[in-house]
């Protein structure tokens, strides 16, 4: 089997309704950029609060990609 080599990113995705959601739009807002994506971490949550409520919540995502010359 060839040796492999893969990339990781990190990404923040926000959402005003969930951290799933806001997970999700940084994967796909990857996917459309990035070829091959193998594993996504999620890193950190968090929120942004306003006036004592959730305003929005946050997910740091960890993508990883098969690495090839030139990226």
């Amino acid at each position: 089997m060839a040796e492999s080599v893969y990339k990781v990113i990190e990404l923040v995705g926000s959402s005003t309704e969930s951290w799933e959601k806001a997970a999700a739009a940084a994967v796909e807002k990857a996917g459309q950029s990035l070829r091959d994506l193998r594993v996504a971490e999620i890193a950190e949550l968090d929120m942004q609060i306003k006036d004592g409520k959730v305003e929005t919540y946050r997910a740091k995502v960890k993508v990883s990609f098969k690495y090839e010359a030139g990226s």
